[in-house]
């Protein structure tokens, strides 16, 4: 039986999914055109944890629960962030491919954000 504790909207959860989708095919860039192991992994990890962790927190065991596992969320997109920022600094992803994807990071970390306000302020 499913927990009652709320839920993340959809926009959240589908749009963490697509992100981690693009994430992946930036890590097979990055593997297959540079050769590039260590921070493509970094960034896998990074990038596809946002969404296993919305996901999860569909089933958190309490309010408590459910809000630690969307700040895990929104560390690992602030986490991400920093790794895009690095491999485009340091051009291993041109300009045209970090604007293609900065605002979808951005998007997910106003959605978590504002999610971890919400369920904060339901808290009080």
């Amino acid at each position: 039986m499913r927990n009652e504790e709320p839920e993340i909207n959809d926009p959240l959860n589908e749009k963490s999914f697509s992100f981690s989708l693009r994430i992946i095919k930036l890590f097979r860039y990055m593997h297959n055109t540079h050769k590039e192991y260590i921070l493509s992994k970094q960034i896998l990890r990074s990038g596809t944890a946002i969404g296993a962790l919305i996901r999860e927190a569909k089933y958190a065991q309490s309010k408590a629960d459910f809000l630690n596992k969307l700040m895990i969320a929104l560390k690992e997109a602030n986490e991400t962030k920093y790794w895009l920022e690095l491999l485009n600094q340091s051009d291993y992803i041109d300009q045209k491919m970090y604007k293609s994807i900065e605002p979808d990071i951005n998007e997910l970390l106003n959605l978590l954000i504002s999610s971890t306000k919400t369920v904060k302020q339901g808290a009080k």
